[in-house]
Order: structure tokens, then sequence, then C-alpha cells
């Protein structure tokens, strides 16, 4: 039985990290209509699964994804390192939910602090129209007299006639 050189592994671990990262961007194109709050643990979910690795041959250190020896150990039954997989992935994922739970520990307070500055703003400029003198004597004689938005290409537009 011929074993995998060196070349070979590189090479199945090049385009494993292709297609995962390709699986990866459908997962985000497939969650992106989703509340922020539940899309981003599950895009984060889904790159735990497909980018932990986990020890084949611990002898010549080589790697597999867990989630690959996870499924092929359940479903043929041969090897004993289903559970060693799965204990990577749940430390994985413990690790980078921790690292996700401090990112949002950090931005929660901005995001908070520049949506109170942006009402501000708002409020403010609405106070400003608000305490702008209504000066103009005349008005409109469109549409607009009998609470009525004017028709955009109405050429009683031009006209302009006192108010009552």
């Amino acid at each position: 039985m011929d074993t995998m050189t060196e070349n070979d592994y590189l090479i199945a671990w090049g385009l494993y990290a292709f297609a995962a990262l390709g699986c990866l961007l459908v997962w985000m194109r497939l969650t992106r209509w989703m509340w922020r709050w539940l899309r981003e643990p599950l895009r984060i979910l889904v790159a735990v699964l497909l980018f932990s690795p986990t020890v084949v041959d611990p002898v010549k250190e080589m790697f597999a994804p867990a989630v690959a020896i996870t499924a092929l150990d359940m479903l043929f039954k041969v090897g004993n390192n289903a559970w060693r997989a799965v204990s990577d992935l749940f430390m994985y994922g413990m690790i980078a939910f921790g690292i996700y739970l401090v990112f949002v520990l950090i931005r929660w307070p901005i995001e908070r602090a520049s949506k109170a500055r942006k009402e501000q703003a708002e409020a403010a400029k609405a106070a400003a129209r608000a305490e702008e003198p209504d000066d103009q004597p005349f008005g409109g004689a469109g549409d607009d007299r009998y609470g009525r938005p004017p028709v955009p290409s109405n050429p009683q537009r031009s006209r302009i006639e006192p108010r009552l």
C-alpha cells in the first residue's frame, strides 16, 4: 500500500481548504437574510465545522478535517478517532465562540453610542426645522391648496398666489 507523500498531503489540504472556503461563502450567502444575532453564530459554527483539524496519525503528525474523520468513523465504524475529532471540534468551537463573545461585548456599546448620536442628530435637525419661521407669504397655486401633493408635471406650479 502506497502512503501519501508530503506533497500529496499538502495538495489534499489545499484542495480541501479551497472547497471549504467555497462552502463557507455559499453558507454566508444563504444566511444573509437572517437576523444578525442568529446569522453570525451560525456562520462561526459552520466555519469551525469546516476548518477544524484533528490528528489522524500522531506518529507522522498528520491531520485531517475533524468533521470528515467523525463522519467516516461513525459511518464505517473503522477507527477510534471519532471521539478525539469530536473533542477537537468542541474545543475549537468554544475558542471561536469565546472570541466572538469578546468581539460582541466590545462592539455592543460602540453601536449603542453610535445609534444614540444618530438619534440626537436627527432630533436636532427636526428641532431646527420646527423653529424655522414660515416666512413664505405666497404658496403654490397647484393642487396643494386642498392638502393633496402637487402633480409633478403640473404647469400651474409656476404661478404664485398669496396665502389666505
